[in-house]
């Protein structure tokens, strides 16, 4: 029976952009959301500010990790084509670099050189890939799978300030948007760092820290121009 293992390097591609948009959509949404509440504005504008600002997000992390994770692609594409160049025109040359980077590694000139060519046998231009260059499927950029992954998360957290408004009091709104999107980002931050095996409490405390120093200067501005405009 093979034996198949999976490791957290395996979910970084995904993770991230499911994070970073759920992070931002509960940020971005819940900040917007307390300021324009804090500025004594009635339920149906600040639900007006509040969608406006879903929308808006949610395409602005997909445009954004689309050309992000494309400029990723095409760098790794022309690494790819200059590589397969150089096979073509020098393979003897390409299969000595190979073989230095596995006697870095710590294999003898003998074994590195068997394994140089053995690999460059099965598929030269992907042992270069892999060993010379980085690449790897796993790190290998997939901008629509990032984009839509991103626009997704990103509406998911982004809907639940917008939720807690349709539920909450008008009195105490942007205190209560506030609270809830905080709990809202601790079980996101402890979700993600458990995912990534990594300590949930402090990956719980870090988005809390960030997201509550951002509703609390939207609050601010908010207050001030709600006595000021």
């Amino acid at each position: 029976m093979r034996h198949s293992e999976r490791h957290y390097s395996q979910r970084i591609g995904w993770l991230r952009a499911a994070v970073l948009g759920a992070n931002d959509g509960i940020v971005s949404t819940a900040s917007l959301i307390v300021g324009v509440a804090a500025a004594s504005a009635d339920r149906g504008a600040v639900l007006i500010a509040g969608i406006a600002g879903l929308v808006a997000g949610a395409m602005s992390m997909a445009a954004g990790e689309y050309v992000s994770v494309s400029s990723q692609a095409d760098t790794e594409a022309a690494d790819l084509e200059r590589e397969r160049g150089e096979l073509e025109s020098n393979e003897a040359f390409e299969r000595e670099e190979l073989a230095k980077i596995y006697m870095e590694r710590g294999l003898d000139a003998e074994l590195a050189q068997a394994v140089a060519t053995q690999l460059m046998a099965h598929d030269a231009l992907a042992a270069h890939a892999r060993d010379e260059l980085g690449l790897s499927d796993i790190h290998r950029a997939r901008p629509v799978q990032a984009a839509m992954a991103s626009a997704t998360s990103f509406a998911a957290g982004a809907v639940m300030p917008v939720i807690i408004v349709t539920l909450v009091p008008v009195q105490g709104m942007a205190a209560l948007v506030a609270g809830g999107s905080l709990l809202l980002l601790a079980v996101l931050g402890g979700l993600a760092a458990g995912a990534g095996g990594a300590g949930k409490l402090a990956g719980a405390v870090r988005i809390c820290f960030w997201g509550a120093l951002a509703m609390g200067l939207t609050a601010a501005v908010g207050a001030a121009l709600g006595t000021n405009v």
